[in-house]
């Protein structure tokens, strides 16, 4: 085509408008990130993913079963790329996380800090939001040879950031185990240990400098194991107290009502013995095993049902700490899935709100707490038929469900009120949840070889009434109790996550102290 003066004059008014445009979409990806930094000042619970699970969802599973629990937030082990690609475009924010056995490489070479961010973080961002990186996990404490890496590898892939420009929307760090810190109760006499001073110093000024948090692992199941007796189970499990069984410190006179709020305080005075009061404290790990041996006889569905429901009203009623009453740290729960396929102790296995097909270990009472977690048993459930499934194999658990199963299929008959939408999902749906109400919703009950997945959404639908439903249909329908607690099985990580302290409880108008160990 001929180029006429036409053309020449419409050049830069078309390149204006394009100009506009870039400005328009770069502003529109600023505000974006300004957003994403925002939300995320507010204090949230997200979960740890570990994957030594033998029937683990896949990565578009996962990611779909996160979106259907609302889960927002997210810390895994590794930077798995197919999970990392399953979460682009999705309002979830992921930690990732550099391995041990990977410190030595990035510790020692900037070149292999900078590909590692390149292959993990750019490949991904921003269309996943990766929000942090967390580089090795209780190192000082696991493998404490590989300390002296532990800050350089930090440094690097920090410095990768900067290259790339994500340092201000990526934070790096590091978890600690609680028993970094010593003499933690009461609060104000907590230290690092100082063992550990000539790392814990400049990694604490980094973290300053950055703006990124201290990652801390605390169990207050461990500072119950290791010093029962002196740590009442209400305190560690957010219990209701009396005032008889609040924990006093005796320099401040701040009174605990938990343990967990204890650790936080702990790591603050810990922090601020080096001159650093700036940096927020994260829990990257906390939760409650519902399942032990014989030596752990309080690893109890009740007890991990227990302490996870309060926890996350705790975080959500944003009553911050005794100390820091105007701060509450964001908790990642240990864990999402129960990982069935880790060695001995039995807790080892049991961390995990929901087994590796997405069916719950135990349901939250979490009322109150917005969205967040559809497995809660202030609300029904119902099973249904998981998306995705071909026909064949829902057709099998169909038939198995209205035969050896003696589900009540009556309902999904030509003629009958649920015989329409007229599929084999449809009917299906119907089946399972009739098998799911029979069971009691008991653990197991809404698996059907990994076909089927737990909902708080009534499937009813016009005049089919599903049974559990609280809607009333032309029949008469039975609601099951909404706070029946699924039967089932539902680790003990590391004694470094133990807690070394010592506890002030005010005792009939007396302060006595009492070592925990």
């Amino acid at each position: 085509m001929a180029f006429t003066n036409n053309m020449v004059s419409t050049v830069p008014v078309l390149f204006f408008f394009f100009t506009l445009l870039l400005v328009s979409a770069n502003s529109s990806s600023l505000s974006h990130d300004i957003k994403v930094q925002e939300q995320d000042k507010d204090p949230f619970v997200g979960f740890n993913i570990g994957t030594d699970v033998s029937n683990l969802l896949s990565p578009t599973e996962l990611v779909k079963f996160l979106q259907t629990q609302k889960v927002n937030h997210v810390r895994l082990y590794d930077a798995d790329p197919e999970l990392l690609k399953a979460l682009a475009k999705t309002k979830i924010r992921v930690i990732i996380s550099v391995p041990n056995n990977q410190l030595l490489a990035i510790g020692s070479s900037n070149s292999t800090a900078a590909s590692w961010i390149g292959r993990n973080v750019v490949a991904y961002y921003p269309e996943t939001l990766i929000t942090a990186i967390s580089v090795g996990d209780e190192v000082l404490t696991t493998v404490p040879s590989s300390a002296p890496l532990l800050l350089p590898a930090i440094e690097s892939l920090y410095n990768a950031l900067v290259a790339s420009n994500l340092h201000t929307q990526i934070k790096v760090s590091t978890p600690h185990a609680a028993s970094i810190m010593l003499d933690t109760f009461p609060p104000s006499q907590a230290y690092f240990n100082q063992t550990w001073h000539s790392i814990m110093v400049p990694l604490l000024q980094f973290l300053s400098k950055t703006g990124s948090p201290l990652m801390m692992n605390l169990y207050p199941y461990y500072v119950y194991m290791q010093n029962k007796g002196v740590v009442p189970l209400d305190n560690c499990l957010f219990e209701p107290l009396t005032p008889s069984k609040e924990m006093v410190d005796p320099n401040t006179l701040l009174h605990y009502t938990n343990v967990l709020d204890a650790m936080v305080d702990a790591a603050y005075v810990s922090m601020k013995n080096l001159n650093v009061s700036d940096v927020v404290v994260l829990v990257t790990e906390s939760g409650w095993p519902s399942k032990g041996d014989s030596k752990e006889p309080y690893a109890t569905i009740d007890n991990a049902d227990t302490y996870n429901s309060n926890l996350i009203k705790h975080v959500f009623d944003r009553t911050g700490t005794p100390l820091h009453p105007e701060m509450t740290s964001s908790v990642y729960i240990y864990e999402l899935f129960n990982e069935d396929l880790r060695a001995p102790p039995v807790s080892e296995a049991s961390w995990g709100l929901f087994y590796g097909n997405s069916t719950p270990v135990y349901l939250l009472h979490v009322s109150g707490s917005g969205t967040f977690l559809a497995n809660d048993t202030t609300n029904q459930t119902y099973c249904i038929a998981m998306d995705g499934v071909d026909a064949k194999t829902l057709q099998a658990a169909l038939d198995w469900a209205c035969g050896p199963g003696r589900s009540n299929c009556s309902e999904i008959q030509p003629g009958e009120s649920c015989y329409q939408p007229n599929n084999v999902k449809g009917h299906a749906s119907f089946a399972f949840n009739s098998y799911y109400q029979k069971e009691g919703r008991a653990s197991g009950s809404c698996d059907f070889k990994g076909v089927a997945m737990i909902t708080t959404t009534d499937p009813s639908h016009g005049s089919c009434i599903f049974p559990g439903s609280k809607k009333v249909g032309n029949r008469t329908q039975t609601v099951v109790n909404s706070t029946e607690v699924a039967a089932g099985e539902a680790t003990s990580r590391s004694l470094s996550r133990g807690f070394c302290v010592s506890i002030m409880i005010l005792v009939s108008s007396s302060i006595l102290l009492l070592p925990f160990w």
